[in-house]
Order: structure tokens, then C-alpha cells, then sequence
């Protein structure tokens, strides 16, 4: 074992020291790269646009021979702006030096390129702010790689090329300014800055005046002439080079110089040569001031339907002094749509549905308005022939249909327009209809120029309130009674019977209106409402069988002031059963100053008389009251006194009242006495008849005083 492990001690000793003195590409496995390189060491030297290198790359690899990997090579330079590296080629671009350098997997090489310009210098044969004048031709620039003219071959530019552009060194000139021209040539550049101007000062009319033009009267002709600097030199007429143009042709057109007013408005008129322009204002103003149509109403809701013949519509022209001239036959028409309508002559003849735009023009003014067709139309219909309104009040018009060849139907309602035989009373308002006076007035309906029906609208005063003959019904079964009789009250303060108008409903079953009556059913309390235009009334309505006997308790009534009591009543049936109606009578005084009842509360509120009348089924029933003051004192004229036997003596009796009313009631009151062997008494007389004492008492009103008599 000793011996083993000094023999592995050696070994591996051997190894370290093998390992130390051999490079490490000698333990690299094959397949490994070794090494890149260039295929060639040369100096490489570059002219701009002169010439390009390939460069190429050989790879060492571990157990085989030498491969080139060129196109596998990660390429890089120093410096693009002077050489590019593309694949291993070379581009020079500019004058320098620059490192090229190649990476293939974990190896590298490099290689410096030089590159030089073909000429020394690039010259132009023209000096900064050289002036050449617009109108110039065959003008050029001259390119010098020292001294060979190579302006064919260079690349030119301007920095403005509205003002001047440049080809092979040939400059055409377009517009005043100051532009800088370069030439580039094999990595040289060289610029010059030029100035473009005018061969003359400016342009100038030979009017300074605007133009003033009316539609219709003719064309205008304008001149444009040179003006130089030096006074001496004549203007010269370049009218016809000049190029014109106008701000809006629709106003005036211009063409070589000759202005043609169109319609109204302001145009400026631009006279543009050689870099230099000039303008002149153009004022076109109309013959007239407008054109009219006649028959507005068509032409606000211009409709025609395909079974209308054609339609005919008059032009006038007015001018300021109010002065007019028909045009229908002299102005132009014209449909912006010829498969719906066509127009000639101010006549329009429907072809098809649709809409187009008629327009009319005649010396700058014009006119122009929408046309629909729509198909033929066999009648129309409104879904009202009579409408009542309120004053003051609106209501929307009446739906209107027209009926189509196919049968089918087609709401017109929006094309209608509406026409009030009398303002007054009701008048057309923003899609709808007002009321005004009270009358009665007629709506006309018209699509475009075809009448298709008519209203008749009455204007009444609006009610305040109305008031029934009575406030509750009773009805008896299988009998009729009258509607009740209604007043209103109009807001004028008219009171107008409107019985006959009044329009009634029952919501129940018990009982039924026919021919203007109603008619009781079966036993129940149904609800009367009639309607009188803006107000309603409601009655409560009872159907019962017939009360044969009515009992009144009391049947007369004696009050005193501003006391109350109720009157019971009781309806007996035919087969003996009663009802209590006590609350149900309706009764009325006769004279309210005296009584006022309320239900069945009867209430008094003077001295005097009056009637309570109470109707049921029809039947009318009446109670007598009388209402009395109250006796608030009873007073006699002696309370104690002494008589001699046979004698007499008459005492007076006082009776006060609530309301301070007095009144002598000895003769009225009862008189009594308590021992009348003693003393007796009539109508206030006391006469003595035997020794003792004796009490007197008088009873009036509920009231009683005492006498004290002694007989002696």
C-alpha cells in the first residue's frame, strides 16, 4: 500500500508539471477555434466614391484545417462617417482613418483603413450673393474638382426650391428670394447663397382705382404694366404673361385680364408675374335688390303629389326705388334633382317621389326653395271635423291621412299648413292652434297647393264653476227622473244654462242614463258626473225602492234663538220596512235669516218663522218653526202684602227676555194658590177671603215666582 501511494503522488506531480510548460490549445478539443485572421496583412487605402474592399476572414480550427468564415464574422468600424462595414465590405464615405474590427465566436481581429478624397478641393465658379433676375433664362453654376468640371456628375441642391431649383448645376428660377445652392462630389461639399429678384421695381394698373361692376352689364378689362426704378424707362404691358386669379369666383371670374361680375359681393382680382403680384378689389353689385315668388304659401311647404299636374310659380324682380319686373320666362331655373321634379319657365312638373331644390337666379340674385313629391294621393282624411276650445287655450291640430293607390295609409299631419278664417278668434301659432275672442271660426288644411279638408273650431268662455239644481239624487227602481238642471259660471261672471250640453256619465249599474233621463235599476249608490267643456260635477246617486210613507218627527218646531235640534225622518217601504232619511231630505229654509238648517240640524237665529222644505224621490215635504226669544225673568210687581178679608189686590207680572225685550204676562201666566180659604187668585187678582196666610204662585215660560198674602 506504501508503494501505491508514492507511485500516484509522482503521477500526478508529472501532470501539474506538463500542464505548466504546454499552451492550453494543446489539451482544446477538435472542433475549437484557434484563431482568426485576415487573408491579407496589406495596408488598405480608400478614395470616396472611388472604390470598396471585400475583406476576408480565415479561421484556425482545432483538429482540422483552415476554414473562412467571412460570412459569419460579427462586423464594427470606429467610425461610420469615414468607412462602412457591411459583410466584410469596405465603403469609404469620408476623409480619415478608422479600425475595422472582426469577431468570430470568442476570437478577434482588427485592421486600420485609410481614406482619402479623390480631389484636393470643390470649387463653384459663382460668389455668395450673386443676384439673377426672375425671367432669366439658360442660367447655370459650374462644379470644379480642381479645376475639371464635374457639374454632371455632382449632386446638387437648393435650400428653397419655390424660389429656385437646381439639375446638374442648371438653375431655373421661380420666385424672389435669397437660396443657397450645394454641390457634393466624392466626399467634397461646397454652397453659395444666391439672390433671385425681380427685372423690374413692381407691377402697377394702369387703373389705381377698385373696380365697381354690376351682375349683367358686361365684362371689364385690366391691364398690368412693368414699373422700373428708373423713371425714364417706359412701363411695359405684360398683360398677357401675367397669370390672374380671383378670391372667389363665384363673385367674379377673370380670364387674361377680362373681369365678368357674377353676383353680389367683394372679389380680389391677384395679377401675378415674375415673383411680383399685385390686386385690385372688385365691388359687384346686383340690379335688384330681390327676387320674388309668388304664391308663398306653396313655396314655404312646396309639396306636390304625383297625380297633381304641373305646378306654376311667378319670379319678380324688385329694385331699390320699389320698382318690380316679372322674369318667369327671362331667369334661369333649375331642379337639383331631374328624376323627382323638372322646371322650365317657372312651370314644375312632378316625376317621381322625392325631394330636389328648385332655384331661380336672374342678374345675381336668386331664390331657392325645397320640393317634395310624394305619390298619388286618392283622398285624405281628418280625424275631426269639429273641435270646441276654450279662450286663451292651444290645442295641436288634427291628425290628417292621406290613402295611397295600394290602399295603405300615410300620416301627413306635419306637411299640413293651416289657415284661420278669422285671426280674431283662433290663430295659427308654432304647430298649433290658439284661441282668442269667443265665436266660432274655420281651419283650412293645404299640402303645397292642394286643399284637403277644413275645421270648424267654436271659442267659448272658460267656466268657473258649475252648479246642479241639486246636490244628491235619489232614484226609485224601475222609474226615470230628469237629469239634473246645471248653471255655469263663466269667467266673464255670465251665468249660462248649460243643461242641454252637459254631458253625463253613472259609474255603476245600478241605474242608467238613456234619452237625456236616468232610469234607477237595482238597489245602490252609483256616482253622476257631468262635464261642461273645462269643469266637471259629481252628484251622489241612490236607487231605491219607493217610500209610500214618510213620518217627520217633529212635524213642527218651536226654537228659541240659537238653539238647535234635529228633525228625524223615516221612509217606510210597501213591504213595511223602513228606512231612517233623516240626513237625506235636502231641506231648505225658507227665510235664513230666521233658520238655517244643515242635514237634518235645524238651527235658530231670529225671532220670527219661516219653512223647511225637503224633497225625496221627488217628493216634497215642508216643517213650520217658530223661533221665540228666551224668557230669562219673571218678575212681580209685589212679592209680599197684607189684604183685610174681602178685600183685592192685582199684582203685575213681568216676563224678561235674552234679547232685553220685555213683556207683561199676567194675564197669561198660570196662577195658583196654596189655601184657597185664604186667598185666591185670577189673572193677577188676589182677593182676601178669611184670616191667615196664603202663598201665590205665577208659571210663565217655564218660570215660576211666588206671593206671600196675609189676611188679617
Amino acid at each position: 500500500m506504501t508503494g501505491n501511494r508514492k507511485v500516484m503522488r509522482w503521477f500526478l506531480a508529472l501532470v501539474l508539471l506538463v500542464s505548466a510548460i504546454l499552451p492550453v490549445n494543446v489539451f482544446a478539443a477538435t472542433g475549437d477555434v484557434n484563431s482568426i485572421r485576415f487573408d491579407s496583412d496589406k495596408e488598405i487605402v480608400l478614395t470616396v466614391d472611388e472604390n470598396t474592399e471585400q475583406l476576408r476572414i480565415i479561421a484556425t480550427i482545432e483538429g482540422a484545417s483552415e476554414k473562412d468564415v467571412t460570412n459569419d464574422v460579427t462586423w464594427s468600424t470606429s467610425d461610420s462617417k469615414i468607412v462602412r462595414v457591411d459583410g466584410g465590405l469596405l465603403t469609404p464615405v469620408a476623409k480619415g482613418t478608422a479600425t475595422i474590427t472582426a469577431k468570430y465566436k470568442n476570437a478577434i481581429a482588427t485592421k486600420a483603413v485609410t481614406v482619402k478624397n479623390a480631389y484636393n478641393a470643390l470649387t463653384l465658379n459663382t460668389t455668395d450673393n450673386t443676384e439673377f433676375k426672375l425671367g432669366t433664362e439658360d442660367v447655370s453654376i459650374k462644379a470644379l474638382a480642381d479645376g475639371t468640371d464635374v457639374s454632371e456628375d455632382a449632386t446638387w441642391t437648393s435650400s428653397d426650391t419655390s424660389i429656385v431649383k437646381v439639375d446638374k448645376g442648371e438653375l431655373t428660377l421661380l420666385s424672389k428670394g435669397t437660396v443657397t445652392i450645394t454641390a457634393a462630389y466624392k466626399g467634397l461639399t461646397t454652397k453659395v447663397k444666391i439672390k433671385v429678384v425681380a427685372p423690374f421695381a413692381a407691377l402697377e394698373f394702369s387703373d389705381d382705382d377698385d373696380l365697381e361692376m354690376v351682375v349683367g352689364s358686361g365684362t371689364s378689362q385690366l391691364k398690368v404694366l412693368t414699373k422700373d426704378s428708373d423713371k425714364d424707362d417706359a412701363p411695359v404691358d405684360v398683360t398677357d404673361k401675367v397669370e390672374w386669379s380671383t378670391s372667389d369666383a363665384t363673385i367674379a371670374k377673370v380670364e387674361d385680364g377680362k373681369v365678368t361680375p357674377l353676383k353680389l359681393g367683394k372679389a380680389t382680382i391677384t395679377a401675378s408675374y415674375l415673383g411680383s403680384s399685385i390686386q385690385k378689389d372688385v365691388y359687384v353689385r346686383n340690379p335688384y335688390e330681390a327676387i320674388i315668388l309668388e304664391d308663398s304659401s306653396f313655396v314655404k311647404n312646396a309639396v306636390l303629389f304625383l297625380n297633381e299636374a304641373s305646378k306654376d310659380v311667378k319670379a319678380k324682380v324688385i329694385a331699390s326705388n320699389g320698382n318690380f319686373e316679372y322674369v318667369t320666362n327671362t331667369a334661369e331655373w333649375k331642379s337639383s334633382n331631374l328624376l323627382v321634379a323638372s322646371v322650365s319657365g317657372g312651370q314644375i312638373t312632378p316625376k317621381s317621389t322625392g325631394t330636389t331644390t328648385i332655384t331661380v337666379s336672374y342678374l345675381g340674385v336668386s331664390r331657392s326653395f325645397n320640393l317634395t313629391v310624394y305619390p298619388t294621393i286618392t283622398k285624405f282624411d281628418m280625424d275631426t271635423s269639429d273641435i270646441e276650445i276654450l279662450k286663451d287655450d292651444s290645442k295641436e291640430f288634427p291628425k290628417v291621412t292621406g290613402t295611397l293607390l295600394d290602399e295603405s295609409e300615410q300620416d301627413f299631419t306635419k306637411l299640413v299648413t293651416w289657415e284661420s278664417s278669422n285671426e280674431d278668434v283662433v290663430a295659427v301659432d308654432s304647430g298649433k292652434f290658439k284661441a282668442g275672442e269667443t265665436g266660432s271660426a274655420v281651419l283650412t288644411a293645404t299640402i303645397g297647393s292642394a286643399t284637403v279638408g277644413s275645421v270648424n273650431v267654436k271659442v267659448s268662455e272658460k267656466v268657473l264653476v258649475l252648479m246642479p239644481d241639486s246636490e244628491n239624487v235619489q232614484l226609485i227602481i224601475g222609474k226615470t227622473a230628469d237629469l239634473p238642471n246645471v248653471t255655469a259660471v263663466l269667467e266673464n261672471g255670465d251665468e249660462l244654462d248649460v243643461t242641454a250640453d252637459m254631458k253625463w256619465t253613472l259609474s255603476g249599474t245600478s241605474a242608467v242614463i238613456k234619452d237625456k233621463t236616468m232610469k234607477g235599476l237595482s238597489k245602490g249608490n252609483v256616482s253622476l258626473t257631468g262635464t261642461y267643456l273645462n269643469k266637471t260635477v259629481k252628484i251622489p246617486v241612490s236607487v231605491e225602492a219607493e217610500v209610500v210613507t214618510m213620518i217627520i218627527d217633529p212635524p213642527s218646531l218651536e226654537l228659541n234663538i240659537n238653539k238647535s235640534k234635529s228633525i228625524k225622518v223615516k221612509g217606510f217601504y210597501a213591504d213595511g220596512k223602513y228606512a231612517t232619511l233623516s240626513t237625506k231630505m235636502n231641506w231648505v229654509s225658507s227665510d235664513v235669516s230666521v233658520v238655517t238648517v244643515s242635514g237634518s240640524s235645524v238651527k235658530a237665529t231670529a225671532e220670527g218663522k219661516a219653512t223647511l222644505t225637503g224633497t225625496y224621490q221627488g217628493k216634497t215635504y215642508t216643517v213650520n218653526v217658530n223661533v221665540v226669544p228666551k224668557l230669562t225673568k219673571l218678575t212681580p210687581s209685589e212679592k209680599r202684602f197684607v189684604l183685610a178679608p174681602g178685600s183685592s189686590h192685582s199684582v203685575a207680572l213681568t216676563a224678561l227676555y235674552d234679547t232685553g225685550a220685555t213683556a207683561s204676562v199676567a194675564g197669561s201666566a198660570v196662577w195658583t194658590t196654596n189655601k184657597p180659604n185664604v186667598a185666591k187668585v185670577t189673572a193677577g187678582k188676589i182677593e182676601a177671603v178669611a184670616k191667615g196666610t196664603a202663598t201665590i204662585k205665577a208659571t210663565y215660560g217655564g218660570k215660576t215666582v211666588s206671593i206671600s198674602v196675609s189676611v188679617k
